[in-house]
């Protein structure tokens, strides 16, 4: 039985659709989970305790149980464990991205300065501190300008700035933000970094690929049908694929393969994140890890064979990891797509309604709401989650959205104002 290690994070969504697939494909799954290493097996799924914040010891940690467990491929779910995988790929002599590769493309500025040196085009950036001369900063910048902290992913704490008073807003914003427990923890030298860049006119788009020892196959091309112009930049509808000429549809190719190559990423999953204006692709991100959060269930796959299989993500990038050759696995023909139901205001969940009514909506193939009863609801730019996601399919892009909107204004939602906490003082 062939063993995969996966690094993920102990709340990931896709934990258990890889475990679910790893049990179909005939996989030994090991988890490697970011974790206290004293708890005996808290979540009782044998998972190797490792941190994420500290790269050296858990690729020791990793190596070392290889060498009594042997290991033939190895996937990360999520940024942080990118690097780390890469390292162990690298210490067991087995395809995968590069450490350094995945850390460049994990980093935005990293990331923007390699896409710049390729020639490939890219917005104009300046990295600063979160406790820079905001007024002096903004004397030098050109708006509407974007501010991005480096190492965070999903939109958090992304923010559009057309002049100076938001800009100084902004700041003042982040700096609040970068003292949440979760970042602080990380221990990131990067983590108190902003790369302040101008923003991209044009239509958002995303690419799901697989590199196979330098050569790009492209999974799926997901249009975004909302505009994403700010002041945030909050993710809710992905379809695939999208409704684009032949030319544009291969010049985002093109560009995402020659982004991947000047990263330095050769083999594993790769999703891409594109703006397009016109004929012109300017690349946003190369990620070394698949789509994130219950997205991927959007996604199945086929040999295009009469009663042949039908796989989803998990069970493909499963394949790909044990050496299996998945040129010959294509998208389904059907299109489909995913709602990431969006948090409206900041509050203390409570319940979700019409659920049913959402779920009858033709062409909706289910709806999951992944938020906890009595959950403090962060929007963006502060939030890092959704209300929970809605799936569908249909003949085409557009019939998979309207399915998606109609089942989302079925659904009602009761968020509580947050009580604030006061303490009071005695003598």
């Amino acid at each position: 039985m062939p063993r995969v290690l996966l690094l993920a994070t102990t709340t990931g969504y896709q934990t258990r659709s890889f475990g679910e697939s790893a049990e179909r494909l005939g996989v030994d799954l090991i988890f490697a989970t970011d974790r206290c290493h004293v708890l005996e097996d808290p979540w009782s799924d044998r998972a190797l305790p490792i941190r994420f914040a500290d790269e050296d010891w858990s690729t020791y940690t990793l190596l070392e149980f290889a060498k009594t467990t042997p290991i033939d491929g190895v996937l990360a779910v999520g940024d942080r464990p990118t690097v780390i995988a890469g390292h162990v790929l690298e210490g067991l002599g087995l395809p995968g991205h590069a450490a350094e590769a995945a850390r460049t493309a994990r980093n935005k500025l990293l990331s923007r300065t390699r896409l710049r040196a390729a020639s490939m085009r890219v917005p104009f950036f300046h990295p600063v501190a979160v406790d820079t001369d905001v007024q002096a900063l903004a004397e030098v910048i050109p708006f509407p300008a974007v501010l991005k902290p480096l190492v965070l992913s999903g939109s958090r704490g992304v923010v559009r700035v057309n002049n100076r008073e938001e800009l100084v807003a902004a700041f003042y914003r982040l700096r609040s933000l970068f003292q949440a427990p979760d970042i602080r923890g990380a221990r990131d030298e990067s983590s108190e970094m902003i790369l302040v860049e101008g923003f991209i006119e044009g239509h958002e788009y995303a690419v799901e690929a697989v590199m196979s020892h330098g050569a790009l196959k492209v999974l799926a091309i997901f249009d975004k049908p909302d505009r994403l112009d700010g002041p945030f930049f909050e993710e809710t509808i992905y379809v695939t694929p999208p409704v684009i000429p032949p030319q544009v549809e291969a010049a985002i190719v093109s560009a995402v393969a020659q982004s991947a190559f000047a990263l330095g990423l050769r083999h594993g999953p790769i999703h891409a994140e594109c703006r397009v204006l016109g004929e012109d692709v300017w690349m946003l991100e190369v990620a070394a890890r698949p789509i994130g959060g219950l997205c991927a269930r959007s996604l199945r796959f086929t040999r295009n064979e009469p009663g042949g299989p039908v796989i989803s993500l998990e069970e493909l990038l499963l394949r790909h990891a044990i050496g299996e050759r998945v040129d010959a696995w294509s998208r389904e023909s059907t299109a489909s797509g995913v709602m990431m139901i969006p948090i409206p205001r900041r509050g203390v969940f409570r319940r979700a309604a019409g659920l049913e009514q959402a779920r009858a909506v033709c062409g909706v193939d289910d709806v999951r709401i992944t938020a906890k009863t009595d959950q403090l609801l962060l929007p963006l730019p502060e939030g890092a989650s959704y209300l929970g996601f809605i799936f569908a399919r249909g003949q085409d892009a557009r019939a998979v959205e309207r399915a998606l909107r109609e089942a989302h204004a079925r659904l009602r939602f009761t968020i509580d104002p947050e009580v604030p906490v006061v303490q009071s003082h005695h003598g």
